[in-house]
């Protein structure tokens, strides 16, 4: 039985993505790289987060997430998670809307034009444990994909 891990989402089966690994024992975080080439311009007000595609999709268990986190060289080049944390819900994996495809949101706080490549650590993905309160009475599904939970 799988319990928690990446998979390459669909639609980029052929676009030879990286399963996200971590590089020593001790890390918590899975290194994410970028599926493409995505140009962030300098950050304007009012301006909409860039997102960056992984390609990938991951699941897990029943009070467990996957949580989105920059990486500590990203402030350096000037990138920054526009929601300082991404959750990646259990139920986002496979949803109808995107397969469950988990992208990255940044602004670019420099005053140049930022390039991130194709196969660039952008990110890192750990997953967490979560609690619930007593009186915790959600029944509500997913209805769709990024940014849903919402709606």
């Amino acid at each position: 039985m799988k319990q928690r891990g990446f998979e390459i989402a669909k639609g980029w089966e052929d676009k030879e993505i990286h399963l996200p690994k971590r590089n020593t024992k001790y890390s918590a975080g899975y290194d994410i790289e970028a599926a493409e080439d995505v140009v962030i311009p300098p950050f304007q007000l009012g301006q909409k987060p860039v997102l960056v595609p992984t390609g990938l999709k991951a699941y897990c268990q029943d009070g467990e997430y996957l949580m989105l986190v920059n990486r500590s060289s990203g402030p350096k080049k000037g990138l920054v998670l526009c929601n300082s944390i991404g959750i990646v819900d259990k139920d986002y994996y496979g949803n109808k809307n995107n397969d469950g495809h988990i992208y990255f949101q940044f602004y670019n706080v420099k005053e140049e034009p930022l390039t991130i490549h194709k196969g660039d650590a952008i990110g890192q993905a750990i997953f967490h444990s979560f609690l619930i309160t007593d009186d915790d009475c959600a029944e509500g599904e997913r209805t769709g994909g990024f940014g849903s939970t919402d709606k």
